[in-house]
């Protein structure tokens, strides 16, 4: 098409309009897209469930040793009411004083437990989210999907989403990388 001096950009753009939707027919025809529920596959993945029963085995632990600081706190503490009217003041003073440092220690064990407890279980999560990024990547490819979207999707062809997909190979790459069981 050769464009002419006497032509307006009123009458170009209805042309410009139609050269670019013949351009670009074919290539939206050719575009393979999928939908992933990223939330869904990171929780229902064996290895979300794996990283989250290490940590509450490793939150137990520290649980436990609190309970037992606890204990002994409130040992000395019924200790004290119990004996206080045969106590000297002085052993009264000093018994005050290590239930003071020690419901002290308690809080300040607390919170780093706390502390320790959330930066390991973001630490994991992390890994765990790589791995399954990873993952669904590497479906996208094998599939030969040209997009594959995740979270901000509000609505999806039930065709489009692969979810189901991705969380079937990452339970196949879980149980691969299982050792086998003792004999």
């Amino acid at each position: 098409m050769r464009f002419t001096s006497n032509m307006t950009f009123k009458t170009m753009i209805p042309v410009l309009a139609v050269m670019a939707a013949v351009l670009a027919a074919p290539a939206m025809a050719e575009i393979k897209m999928g939908v992933v529920d990223f939330r869904r596959v990171l929780e229902e993945s064996p290895q979300f469930k794996t990283v989250v029963d290490q940590l509450r085995n490793e939150t137990n632990a520290k649980v436990r040793d609190l309970q037992a600081l606890e204990n002994s706190l409130k040992t000395k503490v019924d200790r004290l009411n119990r004996d206080r009217a045969t106590m000297a003041a002085d052993q009264v003073t000093r018994m005050e004083r290590e239930i003071r440092d020690g419901e002290r220690d308690l809080a300040r064990r607390r919170a780093e437990a706390q502390e320790d407890t959330n930066l390991r279980q973001n630490e994991e999560i992390a890994k765990v989210q790589q791995v399954v990024i990873n993952e669904i990547r590497a479906y996208a490819q094998a599939q030969k999907f040209d997009v594959v979207m995740a979270d901000g999707v509000i609505y999806a062809a039930p065709s489009l989403d692969i979810t189901q997909a991705v969380l079937q190979s990452l339970q196949s790459r879980a149980a691969a990388a299982k050792p086998p069981a003792a004999r």
